[in-house]
């Protein structure tokens, strides 16, 4: 079942990007890229739950509705 969480993006003076999250707690993730953060984050956000799951812990997550807006990054 797909799920929507909050992310929050920032570029720091390294010049990386850091990805956490309020939805799910543990979620601290770098990467070179938006895209890559972005990908890194997915995959960290999944193992969370799955570990929060097997501790019968609920994690209450917003269901994806049917449209919703989403900031799209391009580059040159």
């Amino acid at each position: 079942m797909e799920r929507m969480i909050q992310i929050h993006i920032e570029k720091l003076p390294e010049g990386v990007y850091l990805a956490t999250s309020d939805d799910i707690q543990g979620l601290v993730v770098q990467g070179r890229t938006v895209s890559e953060t972005l990908e890194i984050a997915r995959d960290v956000a999944r193992r969370l739950i799955e570990a929060q799951t097997e501790r019968k812990k609920t994690i209450k997550l917003k269901p994806i509705r049917k449209s919703f807006d989403l900031d799209l990054v391009v580059g040159n």
